[in-house]
């Protein structure tokens, strides 16, 4: 029986530290009031409250009503009624359970051009006097005089979407889980993020809304001093983790996760489109999401070559997949890039890898082709297991492989694959993460007690079927190659696949050593050693400390940095950039 480790000290509240001064943020919906009031008594009179969707829009319209003011508009009074808001978006939102087509909208095309309209000059009328403009796009009515943006991370998000909380654009509190994120990440929050970035100069106030009875504000120099202070230097996200129908108790038992959850199958900690930056002001903190780095300072972040490739997305993905003493990942082939531009609107695809960081002696990954398999009764033989007929038998058509501790597996987009029970995967990929057609998945039901949803229509259009056992092993497994070996460091390319542009290199050393950035950024993961140090090779930052397990991004402007094992103990990292 395996035995977990011990001792390991994976941070799970990593923060990144700004200034020494607790009132660079007013904490608390009173204090918030009181700013507020000042700034009115200073002679302000239109006040723009821009909130992310997701945001407790009723606990806002509660703290303002409690200040003087002759006019209160709600955007969300002049938006479109749900029947029209599906018509125009139904393209975008499909009738598929998790699938949709990305927007290319703006968020103003959600509002009645007439109630606009009526609104402006209800605004122009009482311009003399106090007016708040209320929800999101606010700042398409009316130019502030004070402009307050309300943010919230998308795990909160999703959370607030399991307690009962309708999308923005629906009443639709009953809908399944699934809907709603799907219309989240396909429609609303690309609107979102266009309007935000949009306005990035022009907001004065930034309010951590993630926790609606504590709001907490700091304002536009200190929001730009955080964000730009990550742009240049290696920092650590925020990460979360949950359960899943597979999920292990490795990341319980090693990262000192809740000992009461039942499982722990996904671990966030290495994707900037989900995952927040903590950042502290003495002893006070603000948490906002990642992506606001990426809008914000894509070069810094990027370096000019991967900005010119991608534009103003992170490209790189690094989270855990837990499997320990828990049940095998849906049978699964992501779309090639063809196929998910064309179907779906994205530039690129989930090209990916599984890197073993932990494994027992029954440990395996299923992936690729057998030799010469009838393709249509591998089809046949899958859509009559999810009509519940037959169990599928994974065995006769995918090659089920052995896999051990610092295998790093490589799954170029069509390949046929999944991981098995008792493993624990760093999935290393690019970001359009959503995009997986499940093939067959055991048999399971989901979280939300509906059959997981599975889709083999995709899939069998996706499947690249000449990587068969013989193309697997020579093109996807074991295909580390040794580029320097000597007293200092072993440093192997691991991979990935040469269809694929990520490139990820293993550094093996016991003392320290330099790795330069050719204009790209870096995710990098502890994968040996309890913890290390990540130095500037300048001294233009202060040293941070990673331990096990741990994701750390390095922006292109860092441009080398050093890694120093603590106590001379041997260390190796896994470190991904874009060719």
């Amino acid at each position: 029986m395996y035995k977990y480790p011990t001792g390991q000290n994976y941070d799970l509240n990593p923060s990144v530290p700004i200034t020494d001064n607790n009132g660079d943020v007013i904490v608390g919906n009173n204090k918030l009031a009181e700013l507020i009031k000042r700034q009115i008594k200073d002679g302000n009179k239109i006040f723009v409250f821009d909130l992310y969707p997701g945001v407790d829009k009723e606990n806002l319209i509660s703290l303002l009503k409690g200040i003087n003011h002759r006019l209160l508009i709600e955007t969300d009074t002049c938006k479109l009624p749900d029947d029209d808001l599906h018509k125009m978006y139904d393209k975008n939102i499909t009738e598929d359970r998790v699938f949709g087509y990305m927007v290319s909208s703006r968020l103003e095309n959600c509002f009645n051009k007439v109630k606009v309209a009526e609104a402006k000059s209800k605004i122009e009328e009482t311009k003399n006097e106090v007016i708040f403009v209320v929800g999101l796009g606010a700042s398409l009515f009316a130019k502030a005089e004070v402009h307050y943006y309300f943010d919230i991370t998308r795990w909160e998000i999703q959370l607030r979407f399991r307690d009962g909380m309708a999308n923005w654009m629906f009443e639709n509190s009953e809908a399944p889980i699934l809907t709603k994120y799907k219309i989240g990440f396909f429609v609303e929050w690309r609107l979102a993020d266009t309007h935000k970035e949009a306005n990035f100069d022009a907001i004065d106030y930034w309010v951590d809304a993630n926790v609606s009875e504590e709001l907490k504000v700091i304002d536009k120099k200190s929001f730009h001093t955080a964000f730009h202070k990550i742009s240049k230097e290696p920092f650590r996200m925020e990460p979360y983790f949950d359960k899943s129908v597979w999920g292990g108790q490795w990341m319980k038992n090693i990262f000192g996760l809740d000992k009461d959850a039942e499982n722990f199958g996904w671990a966030f900690d290495g994707v900037p489109e989900e995952n927040s930056v903590r950042f502290t002001f003495g002893e006070n903190s603000v948490v906002f999401p990642t992506m606001n780095l990426v809008k914000r300072f894509p070069k810094e972040l990027l370096g000019e070559k991967v900005y010119n490739m991608f534009g103003a997305e992170f490209p790189i993905r690094f989270d855990l997949l837990d499997t320990f003493e828990g049940g095998n990942l849906s049978l699964q082939v992501h779309p090639t890039r063809e196929y998910i531009k064309s179907t779906f609107g994205m530039d690129y695809t989930q090209d990916e890898s599984y890197y073993i960081l932990d494994a027992t002696e029954s440990s395996c990954v299923y992936i690729g082709l057998k030799e010469g398999i009838d393709k249509e009764a591998m089809i046949s033989e899958l859509e009559a297991a999810n009509r519940g007929e037959i169990i599928f038998n994974t065995e006769k058509y995918v090659n089920k492989i052995p896999v051990k501790k610092h295998d790093h597996i490589l799954i170029p987009a069509g390949t046929v694959h999944c991981s098995g029970k008792d493993t624990l995967v760093l999935e290393i990929s690019a970001t359009p993460y959503i995009f997986t057609f499940k093939l067959w998945d055991w048999g399971n039901i989901g979280l939300d007690g509906l059959p997981r949803p599975v889709h083999i229509n995709h899939g069998k259009k996706n499947i690249q079927w000449n990587r068969d056992t013989h193309w697997v092993m020579n093109n996807l497994i074991h295909q580390e190659k040794v580029l320097q070996n000597d007293d200092i460091c072993m440093i192997e390319r691991t991979g990935l696949h040469e269809y694929e542009f990520i490139e990820t290199k293993r550094y093996s050393f016991h003392e320290k050593v330099e790795i330069s950035l050719n204009d790209s950024v870096a995710v990098l993961n502890l994968i040996e050693g309890k913890e290390a140090w990540i130095k500037s090779s300048d001294n233009s930052w202060p040293p941070k400390k990673i331990h096990y397990g741990e994701t750390f991004i390095v922006p292109a402007s860092a441009w080398h940095f050093i890694i120093e094992s603590c106590e001379g103990n041997d260390i190796r990292v896994i470190v991904a950039t874009i060719r």
